[in-house]
């Protein structure tokens, strides 16, 4: 619908100039892959701005995961996540309805790519917090699907909880190299793997 379009173009030219947003890519973007970009997760505006970074082809066949208890609440949160986005909603919630590893998967089936965040919640510190083991079991489900990390800089500090306008900070997106699960790999080495292939992205503090 060109409403949604104009929203969607809207918003990412309004978090690249907010933002003055530099993405980095360490391999050569693909429109040609399914992929699963996982970055690091620090305000709700990470998905906005990793969703505005990917080119025009690719952003199209993008869909960001997001929390319905969260975006469904609200009629323009639910506008947003639903028409502007296309976000693939998932039950945080106990006794949930839906396997949330099988709605993701309905999504790359049809080929198109996911941004998932596997710590799972906001991290208010520094580094990384420990991966839930949906991006394992994502993976294992999805083995042609490559996996993106994406370090996300500056953004926590730009946007820092409870501001609904950003500081005038550089932000950063750091696309490292993709990867994939090994045939032999089990859960807890294949997080730990991902999870360092992210913080090798991070900035080295002098």
């Amino acid at each position: 619908m060109l409403l949604d379009r104009f929203v969607a173009s809207s918003i990412c030219t309004f978090a690249r100039l907010l933002t003055g947003v530099r993405a980095r890519w360490f391999a050569a973007p693909s429109s040609e892959k399914v992929r699963i970009y996982y970055p690091n997760h620090r305000s709700h505006g990470d998905f906005v701005l990793v969703w505005s970074s990917l080119p025009r082809g690719m952003r199209r066949l993008t869909r960001p995961v997001a929390g319905a208890d969260y975006w469904l609440k609200g009629t323009l949160r639910r506008y947003v996540i639903n028409r502007v986005f296309r976000g693939v909603l998932v039950d945080r919630e106990a006794g949930r309805s839906a396997d949330p590893i099988g709605v993701m998967g309905q999504a790359l089936n049809a080929g198109e790519s996911l941004i998932m965040f596997p710590e799972g919640t906001r991290n208010l510190g520094e580094g990384l917090l420990p991966f839930k083991s949906g991006l394992y079991h994502l993976a294992r489900a999805h083995p042609d699907a490559e996996l993106v990390p994406v370090w996300i800089e500056n953004l926590g500090r730009a946007m820092p909880k409870g501001h609904l306008v950003p500081l005038p900070l550089l932000c950063t997106l750091s696309f490292g190299e993709p990867l994939t699960l090994a045939a032999d790999e089990g859960k807890e080495q294949f997080l730990m793997r991902a999870r360092q292939a992210l913080l090798d992205l991070a900035p080295r503090a002098d």
